[in-house]
């Protein structure tokens, strides 16, 4: 059976900033091969949250898709359990109106901590404040391709 909202408790340190909690989205979904730590990844994501891929995926082809987090989880599930993988934010954008926000999370995926990247993307997440905590509400992606690359805006600066 799976955690839900009401018996899924969140690590208070990760849902307490709106950095904290995209630190630790990409946190638990980031690893060597294995299973992930899904329960604190449902702590983090409101009922009802949708993650939506809209195009090529780092394990398979793809068009767009909506999908409930536990949707999300049995997609991705079967290559995390296989594969070392780790995403790591290298840029953010972020604005805040009251309690929303909306970043913009530019993204490399590697299969070690340090190495080189295999895609890179970028994650618009929405974030909700409710309750005393932050909440995932929806996280839309799109990976990099030669047809569709990251605008420089979306880059870190090279000195």
């Amino acid at each position: 059976m799976s955690e839900t909202k009401t018996t899924a408790k969140p690590r208070p340190e990760d849902v307490a900033t709106p950095d904290a909690i995209i630190k630790a989205m990409y946190d638990t979904i980031s690893g060597p091969a294995g299973k992930r730590n899904w329960y604190r990844e449902r702590t983090l994501f409101l009922d009802g949250a949708r993650l939506i891929p809209i195009g090529k995926r780092i394990h398979k082809e793809g068009e767009l898709q909506i999908l409930s987090l536990e949707e999300w989880i049995e997609d991705a599930e079967p290559f995390l359990a296989e594969n070392d993988f780790y995403e790591i934010e290298i840029m953010r954008q972020m604005n805040r109106y009251g309690n929303l926000v909306q970043a913009f999370s530019t993204y490399e995926a590697r299969n070690t901590e340090d190495g080189e990247p295999i895609a890179r993307g970028i994650n618009s997440i929405q974030l909700l404040h409710k309750d005393d905590r932050w909440w995932i509400v929806t996280v839309m992606w799109d990976n990099e391709t030669r047809d569709n690359p990251i605008p420089e805006e979306f880059l870190p600066y090279l000195w």
